[in-house]
């Protein structure tokens, strides 16, 4: 365990120190979002490390603006917006270095009964491990969140209606030493904050975008990865803040190129060992990298099977979709193939390494959701034994392969409607997160946007 990762009794020693004055108590809510308390230190060791605390149900029955939003079930009105309980998860204990003498935890939610708040992000995703385990494997997952940076600050952001932002680079920076040496020190404070906090850095690189860019971290096990995805999405903004500029996940934030947030998942059985490349296939089969073994024959091919079914929890906005253009790295055509980027699903890595890449979720994506429908659509193709159809070679954009989802509402049809969902998360959780997607698309429909009153104010 690094020092970023504590255990109970050195957050105590922390505490009588005086080295932690307070630890922040966080939840993650539909939109993917820590949400929570600072708790003085001691009153946490004293009260809430064993009780847990309380916070309204609201935190499930929001819109992205906290609107409260009738037709859920797990709070409302009718219910007098009770309180959930939020329960520590002492495994997530860690230091957040960019404030002062500051701790945290992420929680489990929990009725006040002590069940399970099933339609909790962080729940549905135990779920689906759950069935994993009774498999006898292990998700390990690698999330990859890119974000443009602006030199305005958030409230200067606001004041300009998020328009004629002045982006840190003026052009595309793709891979560029020089590039991302401009705003090395915000880069730098991003990631040695995340290491303070105990996620394992790996890398940062300019993207195509203006102003865009991407800071990776090691993979490590499913709950831990979306976790520690969590904390660095609102780490990053808090340090931005704090150097007077904004960054943003939004999957698509002009015409260029979007966000996105490709996650890489592969899977061990109960000895440690790596469950896709084919055993004793060695280095190559077929001249190809990499031999698959049954399992990530089935699984893949789940994948292909459900991704249009499960769109909703990779893509959970109306702005996800406007990602998916042809030539843009965003992914229109459901198909696979080995270290393809136009395909949705890209196979990488050879040996020990073998994995898949979805290339579907956007920065907005919730990390929770997305890995768990990950494993549903592949633990549907194991159970069904599905053939993996044949690798996709060229262009798969210009390709007749089946279509990702072109909009929202497409996708919660298919999702609210969907055999396989219903089946992998229960009613309740479909019922949840469809009528999640109604809630926003009804929010866009309402809306009457500025490209509406420069095409027509005058002209029409």
């Amino acid at each position: 365990m690094t020092d970023a990762r504590l255990t109970v009794e050195r957050l105590r020693s922390l505490v009588a120190e005086g080295a932690v004055e307070t630890v922040v108590l966080a939840a993650t809510d539909m939109q993917g979002r820590l949400q929570g308390k600072r708790l003085a230190a001691q009153y946490f060791l004293d009260e809430v490390l064993a009780g847990g605390a309380e916070g309204c149900g609201y935190l499930l029955a929001v819109d992205v603006e906290m609107n409260t939003v009738d037709g859920y079930t797990v709070s409302s009105w009718e219910t007098g917006y009770g309180d959930l309980v939020f329960r520590p998860d002492l495994t997530t204990l860690r230091m957040v270095p960019w404030h002062p003498a500051t701790a945290m935890v992420q929680c489990d939610l929990a009725h006040q009964d002590g069940s399970p708040v099933a339609v909790s992000p962080r729940q549905v995703l135990r779920r689906q491990l759950d069935r994993l385990a009774g498999y006898g494997w292990r998700a390990y997952v690698g999330t990859e969140l890119e974000f443009m940076v602006f030199r305005d600050s958030y409230e200067q952001a606001w004041e300009k209606h998020y328009q004629s932002l002045t982006p840190v680079n003026q052009y595309n920076v793709d891979y560029s030493i020089l590039g991302t040496g401009r705003i090395e020190p915000l880069l730098r404070r991003l990631r040695t904050g995340m290491a303070g906090a105990g996620l394992v850095v790996e890398s940062a690189k300019g993207e195509c975008n203006l102003g865009q860019h991407e800071i990776v971290f090691r993979y490590t096990d499913a709950l831990t990865c979306c976790d520690d995805h969590a904390v660095y999405k609102t780490g990053a903004k808090e340090i931005a803040a704090q150097e007077g500029v904004s960054l943003t996940f939004m999957a698509k934030y002009d015409q260029r190129e979007g966000n996105s947030c490709h996650i890489h998942l592969s899977l061990r059985d109960q000895q440690d060992r790596p469950v896709f490349p084919r055993r004793g296939a060695g280095e190559t089969e077929n001249g190809q990298p990499g031999g698959l073994s049954p399992t990530m024959e089935h699984f893949l091919a789940g994948q292909l099977a459900c991704l249009g079914e499960l769109a909703l929890l990779l893509a959970p906005t109306v702005n996800s979709y406007k990602r998916y253009v042809a030539g843009s790295f965003a992914p229109t055509a459901i198909a696979w193939g080995r270290d393809n980027r136009s395909c949705a699903l890209r196979v990488v890595g050879h040996g020990g390494s073998l994995r898949f890449e979805n290339r579907v979720p956007g920065g907005d994506v919730n990390p929770y959701l997305a890995v768990a429908a990950l494993i549903a659509a592949g633990l549907y193709g194991v159970e069904h034994q599905l053939p993996l159809e044949p690798e996709f070679t060229g262009n798969a954009y210009a390709s007749d392969a089946p279509r990702v989802p072109a909009t929202l509402r497409e996708a919660i049809e298919r999702f609210d409607r969907s055999e396989v969902a219903t089946a992998a998360f229960g009613k309740d959780v479909v019922r949840h997160y469809a009528h999640a997607g109604r809630v926003e698309l009804a929010a866009y429909d309402a809306a009457v946007t500025d490209w509406e009153r420069r095409r027509g104010f005058e002209r029409l």
